[in-house]
């Protein structure tokens, strides 16, 4: 038994360790699976299904029983003229009298049905509409929650591809500089020399030093993103050549009227018309059926639960209806705001959709521009990568001083600075493009 338990806390701590890398597909569906707010919106659709359930049953018939019991401290008087009960009793005179007993109980069996209502008829399409409005809400949440996933993890992959370079850079000049303290030692380079590339390395331990705090950073954002606990180890499986192949992939048949903001200011416009539409019903009749059924009992003694005891029924039935005929104004002053209302959400609707249309253009013009940007900035790096090999076989063989080196290692850094910067605005750019058109969030989610 020991040695199972050993061997499944084995499995268990390995499965553990395994699951400390990520794919960017295994980081996004880990933030939905742990992410509150997607639990939160989650149960938001839930609580509309109740509503809707809720809903139906107003419009169910509604069985309540009630029972009562009286004890009365002192029998209530009546007080009557003299003469309903002795007809020669003195004109005014009157004659009180106890009329009841100590005790009284009941019990009541009542329901009701809604024939037609209006409202609720209204009510009922409303709450079903209510759970598509959760859904879009819920749909909206998950889309922030993976927006934020991608952003922090393609940023944490470039900054691991950023941090493997500036290492690179930190081997291959401090390699040069052991090389060529034998050359001082020849007395073939000067003290001058030496302390250039003495420079040179410092400041590549430098670029280290703060590549290594960016990439710690963007991994406790993606942490924080995935709601992975902050002091466990995460790997990236994906880098960022990887992750590029997966932004390239752009359709161009996109419909910028599956953007979630617009979707909620349609249900919204809807919601109006709904409102509207309530408000008009109250116009309408409304038709009740009712039904109750009673036992009454009066006694002066407690023995109700007494079997030769009497108990008087009573039943009855009926139909309630109710014509609303005037109110004052009141509810055409209702319908005429909710049909101002319903105006003002049409114009919301139609203005953002010119917004969304000029951010369209706006954002597929920002992802060409990044990918071009991009594209010129990797040419750059390659040739600024070749030009500073050469500075360092042309200083190997004499040909260049150390200070050259330097300036061609600067160049260097630059250049990968700048290519970071583009990988950077390519993936944010596809990323915002993708928000725009509900690209997001998986289709089965």
């Amino acid at each position: 038994m020991n040695k199972l338990l050993i061997y499944g806390a084995l499995l268990f701590s390995f499965a553990s360790q395994a699951q400390e890398k990520f794919t960017l597909t295994e980081a996004k569906i880990y933030a939905l699976d742990h992410s509150f707010n997607v639990q939160n919106a989650n149960l938001d659709v839930e609580n509309a299904h109740h509503k809707v359930t809720e809903t139906r049953g107003i419009g169910l018939p509604q069985v309540n029983l009630e029972g009562n019991f009286t004890h009365f401290l002192n029998i209530p008087t009546q007080v009557v003229s003299a003469s309903f009960i002795d007809p020669n009793a003195p004109a005014g005179s009157t004659v009180s009298f106890r009329a009841g007993t100590d005790f009284s109980a009941s019990g009541t069996l009542k329901a009701s049905q809604i024939l037609f209502n209006g409202s609720y008829l209204v009510g009922l399409q409303v709450s079903r509409f209510y759970v598509s409005l959760q859904e879009t809400y819920a749909t909206q949440t998950k889309e922030d929650a993976l927006f934020s996933v991608i952003q922090a993890y393609e940023t944490a992959a470039v900054a691991k591809e950023n941090k493997a370079f500036v290492d690179s850079m930190v081997v291959t000049t401090e390699e040069l500089l052991e090389k060529q303290k034998n050359y001082l030692d020849l007395g073939m380079i000067t003290q001058e020399d030496i302390d250039q590339l003495q420079y040179s390395v410092l400041t590549a331990k430098n670029a280290q030093l703060n590549a290594e705090l960016q990439l710690k950073n963007a991994l406790t954002m993606l942490k924080l993103a995935m709601n992975y606990p902050i002091d466990q180890p995460i790997e990236l499986a994906d880098d960022p050549a990887s992750l590029m192949q997966q932004t390239a992939t752009f359709r161009a048949e996109q419909d910028i009227h599956q953007n979630l903001n617009y979707t909620l200011l349609s249900q919204q416009v809807q919601v109006s018309e709904y409102n509207l539409k309530n408000n008009k019903s109250a116009n309408l009749p409304t038709l009740n059926a009712f039904f109750q059924h009673t036992y009454n009992g009066y006694r002066n003694e407690f023995d109700f639960f007494q079997s030769n005891q009497q108990w008087f029924p009573q039943t009855f039935y009926g139909i309630a209806l109710n014509i609303p005929l005037f109110s004052g104004l009141q509810r055409h002053a209702k319908i005429q705001q909710s049909e101002v209302k319903l105006l003002q959400d049409q114009n919301s609707l139609k203005n953002y959709e010119q917004t969304l249309q000029a951010q369209e253009i706006q954002a597929r013009n920002n992802l060409l521009s990044a990918q071009q940007k991009m594209e010129l900035q990797e040419a750059n790096l390659k040739l600024a990568g070749t030009i500073y090999q050469n500075a360092l076989i042309r200083e190997d063989i004499g040909k260049d001083n150390s200070i050259i080196v330097t300036q061609k290692y600067n160049q260097l850094m630059s250049a990968q600075t700048q290519y970071i910067s583009a990988m950077i605005d390519v993936f944010n750019a596809k990323l915002n493009l993708d928000k725009l058109y509900n690209q997001i969030v998986p289709s089965s989610n």
